[in-house]
């Protein structure tokens, strides 16, 4: 999910309406399986951008540069590390400014995929989001990623629009599905259970 300068996004017609938005390599999975209640969550540190950049290569075709972490990190941005025990599974980041958050990466590692820790997650980033008086929530996805627009769409975004040629990939460029939800006041309780 490496930012890129923002582009032509082709809006699909009254989505914003829609959604309520106005105007009108960790170590290996243990036997038993691990479910998202034993996840924790805490704020990324700067002695994590090493660790966490190299999931973000083993989880990537094109993953961010520690550069990217660590500019994340010194502007303020909510950046997160969801663990089991100590070891780091997943990693989030988050900007959050006049009333709108923006899920920039969201990334679960490979191992540990499939046991809701991205649903998790997810909901943490947008009850903090609600925390700092977001009302909208915003991200793009790649549009051959089906999983992760799935669990998006189960969480109520829908899509906004789509940024042509937004992500680099194996043969040019790949297209970014845009993808917005409104963070009504009954969200922070829904979220929470």
């Amino acid at each position: 999910m490496t930012p890129t300068p923002a582009r032509t996004i082709r809006t699909t017609s009254s989505a914003r309406r829609d959604i309520g938005l106005t105007p009108t390599a960790p170590s290996r999975p243990p036997t038993h399986h691990q479910v998202a209640a034993d996840l924790t969550l805490r704020a990324m540190r700067e002695g994590d951008v090493t660790r966490v950049c190299a999931m973000d290569r083993e989880s990537y075709d094109f993953p961010w540069t520690e550069g990217i972490f660590r500019d994340c990190l010194r502007v303020g941005y909510s950046c997160w590390i969801g663990e089991i025990e100590t070891t780091p599974v997943a990693h989030a980041i988050m900007a959050v400014a006049v009333g709108e958050c923006h899920i920039l990466n969201l990334c679960v590692y490979p191992d540990w995929q499939g046991r809701g820790f991205g649903r998790r997650l997810l909901r943490h980033l947008l009850t903090f989001a609600r925390t700092r008086k977001a009302d909208s929530a915003f991200l793009e996805v790649r549009i051959s990623n089906a999983r992760a627009r799935a669990l998006y769409a189960s969480e109520g975004f829908c899509e906004v629009g789509v940024r042509p040629g937004y992500y680099p990939a194996r043969k040019g460029r790949e297209d970014a599905v845009v993808l917005a939800r409104a963070l009504d006041p009954g969200t922070t309780e829904r979220l929470a259970g």
